[in-house]
Parts: structure tokens; C-alpha cells; sequence
């Protein structure tokens, strides 16, 4: 699945700004076929943005279960003879869509993409209805997984990762024309061998068979070809599958977010080589690989600093924003980060072009997010429940998973910034139905890309020496508290324990990633003797692992928990949100900011 872009035979308009939207208070709206006409009693929603925090009914903020967005839109006359195409680049949890009365989608998964052909419902200058029902319930099959309880006061959304369970129209959505006959998918692989590098490609092509002779698919042939980034071309081939040769390459690195573009066009052997469909994807030539304890990009130990991220922004929720989006960019330069992890879903492909350009490194991760009701149940709260089961997480709920894994990787493959894959974030991985429910799903992403390494983030209730998922796992991701959960406000024991554990993690012989660590901090609140929850505090323990990382060789790298502080649901251990971030929700630094930049910036090569 391609994205749409506009270029010489292509199109695109993006149907974002303010839909229609009911909430299925009684979910009946299926039952009662409410795509089949204009909504009822409708409020207006933006797209894109979480649904939950715009208004300011508390009914709506805690809904479980299904809402209704519905617009209108105009074909362009202009595409008369196109084929076209309706795309969300997310709905989250799950959606089901109708063009007009027709379904034409369905799809299951909150943040990764799904699209479908309506060439043959619409007529090129007439209008179109599109309806989504979208639903947040999370189950034992779900991917992130939780459960609806009843209660007298109707249904109660248990989960267990510690963020607001956002939902809606997170990111936006496209109405697109390709040619009949159009390339419908393009992956590439880079390699360098000293100053050549080494584009491996290969397309998919989709033949329109209804237009006699002119349709013909020995009449269509594909050409490629690789310009730099001032349009030389550098090299080009034929046909579907090939490797092209760059002398004199010039690598994306960390900090030199260097792309060419590869231009993917279908040709037409009979008219003249006429181009009947094109396609643009920006590539950067960069190697990865794991080679003992050290990570390396393009051949050179790398070692990261940044973050976990969230998603997240006071009213829009979840809801992609370019202008947040480049500001927190220009914040992580500023503070010398040079990575971070998409904790804990894919976030939005604008995030991973910009981080293409700046020569930003990023961990791409899945929304396997609380497959550990250990967690949910004891530090959050609620009802406990067994994490693997025939009742709970289960065959169904791997099933989910690895497509996500599949779109996860179908999506993001091509961004030279991602570096490698988390399938999973702390979830339970101590027991052997963990041990049996993640070996095939590593697999899985070996055999889909075997160009990256694979990795999932450990929680410490599972230690070196009881964590049986690590094994498969070609870089350690560790997320630890020591200092915070662990030895609280003692961070002369939490650094003595905490080095006895790295110090056994390192003699498994593999890098290690720090992709957690932190503490909640009340930005404004000081203490001249250092105490949890000061900004003083925070300093002095972000200091204290720094220390115990520095004397580790095989730590190479240290992602703090969090970017910025965001939203959770309440409890009282979570006062309006997580607190760990160095900055503020609405990104003001705390003292942490300054310590980090002094330590990161001095890192810099």
C-alpha cells in the first residue's frame, strides 16, 4: 500500500477539518444502519484529534464503545477515468467504513493505516457520504489487549498501559486517484561497500485488464531511477526487482539526514515509453547491524540518547499536529537526543519523514503495550487476571499481533531513520506461555525484514536470569526504576542494585538499550535536600544511572521515561497524568532538561 502523493499522474485531497459525530450511547447504530443516512442530532469533531477531551462532556471522555463521524466530499471532475481510493492513516481502535450505503473497509488496529478502492462507487464531479463507525473496546484480542467489565453504571474499560486510552480519527484522511494500471508497491533495501552504495528495490504492479488493447501487460515495462538530492540522476534500471549502484555515495547517518529519491515509473513499451503511473520515495543509503555488544550504523558504533515519546497534547489527545511535531524535533536537537522510541504504537508517518530529514534514529515499536496483568493488576489497580490463557491472551490475541507486526513493518520499512523493531513493551515475559507466545512472533519479523534487528522493552519483574523472551531478542531493551519504584529516594542502594543487574545483563554478550528510566517530578516544586518528586530529585537520579551506565560497556544506549509529561487514566498514583517527562505537557523544560542537554550535547561527535 502506497501512500498517496500528488505527482505527474497522481492525486490527492485530504478530507480533514470538521466531520459530523454521534456518540452510540446504546450501540445501536449498526443495527439500525445509521451510515445509511445523515447522522442524527450530530455534534461537529475534529479530524484529526481524539474525541475525548474536545468537549466537555464527561460521558463522552470515558466512552466505551462505538461513535459515528460522517462528511461529505466531491470527486474531482479531474479524475475521470482514475482509479480512486479512500484512506485513513488511522482509526483507532477499529473501524468499519461505508462510502454512500456500500461498506467498502473494515479494519482492526488503532495506528496503523487501511484503504479502499471506490473507483466504482463515485463519479468523477459528484458528491460522496462517507460514514466511519469507530469503537475503542479493548479485549483479550486486542492489540493493545484489556477488558469491558460491566458495572451498574454501564461498561468500565480495564487496560494496562499507563496512558489515556485516546480514541478516534487520530490522523488524516485522503481521497486519492492513481492511474487504472498503477504500481502498487515499492520496498527498498540499502547497502554501502566502502564509498558505493547499494539500492536493492522491488515493485508490485497492478494491471488494468478492462481496457482492451491498451491494457495489454506486455505493453507495460517499469523504469527506476535514483537522483541525489540536487536531481542528478545517479543511477537507474529495469523491471521490477534490481539493485542499483551509487558510487561516491553519500550515507543518511545519524544527524545527516541525507535522501535520494527514487523515482518508480510504469511505462508504456507501445506509446513511446509514455509514463503511465509514477512514484516518488525518498531513500537513504545506511546500513544497521549488531556485532557483539556494539550497534552499529553504516559500520560505526552508535550510541543513543533521547527518549520514549508519547503521542499525546492537552485537548487534541492523540491527534497528529505538524506544528508540535516539529517543535518537539527542534527540542530534541536542542537537548542533543539523537533517537527516540515510538512508545508504545507506530506514530504517524510525518513523525518518521521528519525524522528521515534530520537524521533522527528511531526504535519503531508495535501497540503491544500491557500483555502483563501483573502490572495492571498490582502498581495500577484492578482485578487481576492470568496474562496467557485460554480465556485471556491467547493463539487469537498472537494472531492480532503479528499482523500488526505485518502493517507495523509494510508501513515503515522504507525509513532509513528506523533502526529496529519492538514488538512488544514490558510485557509479562518470566513465564514459559510468554516464552511460547513471542518465539514465533520473532520470527515472524525476521522473516519479514531481515535487515533490522528485533528487540521488545523488558520489564524489571523480569530480571536477568528469569526473563525467558530475551533470548530471542538481538538487542536488550531494559526499563527500569531504580531509585523511583525500586529503593525510592535511596539513590545510593538503587545505584548499587542497579549495576549488579546491568553487570549480569552485559555478560549475555549483546548491546544494551536503557529504553526506560525516570522519575515523576512536579515541575516548580524544589527541595534543597533532594526528595521524589522535585526537580532537584530528578537531576540527581537521571545523574545517578548515568554513572552506572558509564562504567557498563555493553550499555549503548540511554532513552529516558519521558519526553514530556502526558495523560493517563486517574488514579492516585497519577495526578493529572505521568510526571516523568523533562518537559512539561505543553513542553516547558524542568531542571532535567538542562542536566540532559549538558550531558548529550557534550556527546555529540
Amino acid at each position: 500500500m502506497l501512500r498517496p502523493q500528488d505527482g505527474p499522474t497522481r492525486d490527492r485531497r485530504r478530507l480533514d477539518g470538521l466531520w459530523r459525530f454521534v456518540r452510540d450511547v446504546d450501540g445501536v447504530g449498526r443495527d439500525q444502519g445509521w451510515w445509511r443516512q445523515a447522522l442524527q442530532g450530530p455534534r461537529d469533531m475534529p479530524v484529526p484529534a481524539s474525541y475525548n477531551d474536545i468537549t466537555t462532556d464527561r460521558a463522552l471522555r470515558d466512552h466505551v464503545g462505538d461513535v459515528w463521524y460522517q462528511t461529505t466530499a466531491r470527486v474531482p471532475r479531474g479524475w475521470a477515468g482514475q482509479r480512486v481510493a479512500l484512506r485513513f492513516d488511522s482509526a483507532t481502535h477499529r473501524a468499519v467504513v461505508w462510502v454512500g450505503d456500500t461498506q467498502v473497509a473494515a479494519h482492526e488496529g488503532g495506528y496503523t493505516p487501511f484503504e479502499a478502492d471506490i473507483t466504482e462507487l463515485v463519479t468523477a464531479g459528484a458528491g460522496i457520504r462517507i460514514t466511519v463507525v469507530v469503537n475503542n473496546e479493548l479485549t483479550w484480542q486486542s492489540i493493545p489487549p484489556g477488558v469491558v467489565e460491566d458495572t451498574p453504571d454501564g461498561p468500565r474499560q480495564i487496560y494496562y498501559h499507563d496512558f489515556f486510552n485516546y480514541a478516534g480519527l487520530h490522523r488524516s484522511v485522503w481521497l486519492y486517484s492513481t492511474p487504472r494500471s498503477h504500481l502498487s508497491e515499492l520496498t527498498v533495501s540499502t547497502g554501502l561497500d566502502g564509498t558505493t552504495g547499494t539500492v536493492d528495490y522491488g515493485i508490485d504492479v497492478a494491471i488494468d485488464h478492462s481496457g482492451g488493447e491498451s491494457a495489454r501487460a506486455d505493453r507495460h515495462g517499469v523504469r527506476v531511477i535514483l537522483r541525489d538530492a540536487a536531481g542528478a540522476e545517479v543511477a537507474r534500471g529495469l523491471g521490477t526487482a534490481g539493485q542499483l549502484t551509487v558510487p561516491d555515495v553519500r550515507p543518511w547517518a545519524p544527524g545527516d539526514g541525507y535522501l535520494y529519491d527514487l523515482v518508480a515509473q510504469i511505462i508504456d513499451s507501445e506509446r513511446d515509453d509514455e509514463v503511465v503511473d509514477s512514484y516518488t520515495l525518498a531513500v537513504g543509503i545506511r546500513t544497521v547491524e549488531v556485532r557483539g555488544t556494539e550497534f552499529l550504523i553504516n559500520g560505526e558504533p552508535f550510541y543513543f540518547t533521547g527518549f520514549g515519546k508519547h503521542e499525546d497534547a492537552a485537548i487534541r489527545g492523540k491527534g497528529h499536529d505538524d506544528v508540535l511535531l516539529a517543535h518537539d524535533v527542534e527540542l530534541l536537537d536542542w537537548i542533543g537526543a539523537n533517537s527516540f522510541r515510538t512508545s508504545h504504537y507506530p506514530y504517524a508517518e510525518e513523525v518518521l519523514d521528519l525524522a528521515d530529514r534530520r537524521g533522527i534514529v528511531v526504535i519503531d515499536e508495535t501497540a503491544a503495550v500491557g500483555l502483563n496483568t501483573g502490572i495492571g493488576g498490582g502498581v495500577f489497580g484492578g482485578r487481576r487476571y492470568e496474562t496467557f490463557s485460554a480465556d485471556t491472551i491467547n493463539d487469537a490475541t498472537r494472531e492480532v499481533h503479528a499482523q500488526a507486526i505485518r502493517e507495523l513493518i509494510a508501513r515503515d520499512r522504507n525509513h532509513p531513520c528506523v533502526v529496529m523493531w519492538s514488538i512488544a513493551n514490558e510485557p509479562e515475559s518470566h513465564t514459559e506461555a510468554a516464552r511460547a507466545y513471542f518465539e514465533p512472533l520473532f520470527a515472524l519479523t525476521r522473516e519479514i525484514d531481515p535487515s533490522r534487528p528485533v528487540s521488545f522493552a523488558n520489564v524489571g519483574m523480569a530480571p536477568h536470569g528469569k526473563c525467558l523472551v530475551s533470548q530471542y531478542a538481538d538487542v536488550l531493551m531494559l526499563n527500569r526504576y531504580y531509585g523511583w519504584y525500586v529503593h525510592s529516594g535511596d539513590l545510593a542502594a538503587a545505584e548499587r542494585a542497579w549495576q549488579a543487574e546491568l553487570e549480569a545483563w552485559a555478560g549475555d554478550g549483546k548491546p544494551i538499550i536503557i529504553t526506560e528510566y525516570g522519575a515523576d517530578t512536579l515541575s516548580g516544586l524544589h527541595a534543597v535536600v533532594p526528595q521524589p518528586w522535585s526537580e532537584e530529585y530528578q537531576v540527581e537520579y537521571l545523574e545517578m544511572n548515568h554513572r552506572v551506565f558509564d562504567r557498563i560497556p555493553a550499555v549503548v544506549g540511554e532513552q529516558v521515561w519521558n519526553f514530556a509529561d502526558f495523560a493517563t487514566k486517574s488514579g492516585i498514583i497519577r495526578v493529572d497524568g505521568n510526571k516523568k517527562g523533562v518537559f512539561t505537557r505543553d513542553r516547558r523544560p524542568k531542571s532535567a532538561a538542562f542536566a540532559l542537554r549538558r550531558r548529550w550535547q557534550a556527546m555529540r561527535p
